[in-house]
Formats: C-alpha cells, structure tokens, sequence
C-alpha cells in the first residue's frame, strides 16, 4: 500500500523548479485601449495567477498553515490574518512609501515556509499564537508581491483600483488554495488518528526541504 504513494524524491525536483515559472508573469496588453472594467479585470486575473499557478512558494506557505489544523474555520482566521497583512505591505510599497529589497525578502519568504513546516512538524495542536506569527509573515509576503506588481506596473488612472482588484485576485488564489486542499485532504482524512503521523509530517518534510533548498538559493545563488 506504501508504493502507491509518491515519493519525496519525485516531488522535491519539481518543486524545487516550479518557482522558475513565475517569470512568465507579463502584461501583454495596452492599458490604455482598455475599459476601466477590463482594467479592473485583468489585474484580477494577474493577482490570481501570482498564486495560481506561479506563485508556488505563496502555495506552499498557505499549504503549511492549512496542514496542522485543516477545517475550514481556523484555516480562514489564519488566511483572513494573512491578508490584511500582506495587504498593508503592499499597499505601502506601491505607493512608495517603502522599497522593499528583493534580496532579503524572497530568502525571508523562504524561511517562513520553513518555520510553518516546522512548527507542524512538532506541534500537536493549532496555537492560539499562530495567527500573530501568519500575520507577520503576511506582511513579508505582501513585500514579494510588490516586487512582482511594480515589475507589471499600475495604470496612473486607475492605480488604486487596480491595486484592490490585484489584492482581490491573490485573496481569490489563496481561498482556491485552501478549499482544493480541504476537499482533498481536510473533509476526508483530518479526523483520522494517523492524520499527523501520514499527512502532516511527509507534507511538512517535504515542503520544509523545499523552503529550505530556496533559502540557500536565494541567499548565496541569487
């Protein structure tokens, strides 16, 4: 029954190189012969697909903090967190009033993906303390989205709006995250007794090698 399962050292290469696909993350469109709605709609979409497909580390970060407790009430709490942490980061960098360096903030992305796997890891029980340690990494997070929409650029006639409507895209890609992995995993085998010992620890391993593998990369490699 084991062999059936796939194993990590299938897995690891892949997600070690998805994150290379995020370059693919271009506007091809003239802004200025479009609509306010059709602005509105392609950022949308931008925002969504920062998360899905591309934005993998973004994936994995949602994926750890849906692990540990995977029904849907305390799951959403960390995610509602998430947001509006990563969306006051955001905010402020596309509106200059801060500049975030690439070169600290994706290795930090990193190692909060790995602090999350961890904590899953050794953790019996959700902690009433972890929505304060998502927020902060929210706010990290929301560095690394900016550095992907200041690369995009934002309509001068439109800057606010597309900026909600690029935020609303990403809330959009993290709630898609969290419901697949609950009809997935959560609704069906999160009351089970071995739930920790076979989904939580191989899943935790495994996306904390990844995260691990992207510290190094991005503070000596990058």
């Amino acid at each position: 029954m084991s062999s059936r399962r796939p194993s990590a050292r299938y897995l690891l290469p892949l997600l070690v190189l998805l994150p290379a696909v995020a370059n693919a993350h271009v506007l091809d469109v003239d802004l200025s012969k479009l609509s306010r709605t059709d602005i509105f709609w392609t950022y949308l979409q931008l925002g969504f697909t920062h998360i899905l497909p591309l934005g993998l580390d973004h994936i994995l970060f949602v994926l750890s903090i849906f692990f540990l407790e995977p029904r849907l009430k305390p799951v959403l709490w960390q995610a509602t967190a998430f947001t509006v942490a990563h969306s006051i980061t955001l905010g402020l960098a596309m509106y200059g009033l801060i500049a975030p360096p690439t070169a600290v903030v994706e290795p930090i992305i990193a190692l909060s993906i790995l602090f999350v796997a961890i904590e899953n890891i050794f953790a019996n029980r959700l902690n009433p303390w972890r929505v304060a340690i998502v927020f902060g990494f929210g706010l990290i997070h929301g560095l690394g989205f900016a550095s992907a929409l200041t690369g995009l650029g934002l309509p001068r006639n439109m800057f606010f709006e597309s900026l909600i409507s690029f935020n609303v895209g990403v809330e959009l890609g993290q709630v898609t995250v969290i419901l697949l992995a609950w009809l997935l995993v959560g609704r069906w085998f999160s009351n089970k007794a071995w739930y920790k010992q076979r989904v939580v620890i191989p899943a935790s391993v495994v996306i904390g090698l990844v995260a691990a593998y992207w510290t190094v990369e991005r503070v000596f490699f990058t």
